[in-house]
């Protein structure tokens, strides 16, 4: 999702002026825009297919946090230690 100077980034005003083309613009370029005031960033605009993409990653990544914290505190078990250990406690033979 590359974002284009001269396409992506828009006034409120023309938010405003432009709603609908604006909309179709992020519909078929699937990129958000940034919408400006006096110059200045303030607001982003993004297709919901695209946010919900996003959302979705961000939950993913959210669970990898306690198995992160659980390497940083060393609490791990090699696989090879782990499989031997459960084949043991299983009696699973081979």
């Amino acid at each position: 999702m590359t974002l284009s100077i001269t396409e992506d980034i828009r006034s409120i005003t023309d938010l405003k002026r432009n709603t609908n083309s604006l909309l179709e613009q992020i519909n078929k370029t699937k990129r958000p825009v940034i919408l400006t005031v006096n110059g200045k960033a303030e607001a982003v605009l993004l297709g919901v297919n695209e946010y919900e993409k996003i959302a979705n990653a961000f939950s993913l990544l959210k669970l990898l946090i306690p198995a992160e914290e659980d390497i940083t505190n060393k609490r791990y078990k090699e696989a090879r230690n782990f499989f031997k250990e459960f084949k043991c406690d299983k009696e699973i033979s081979g």
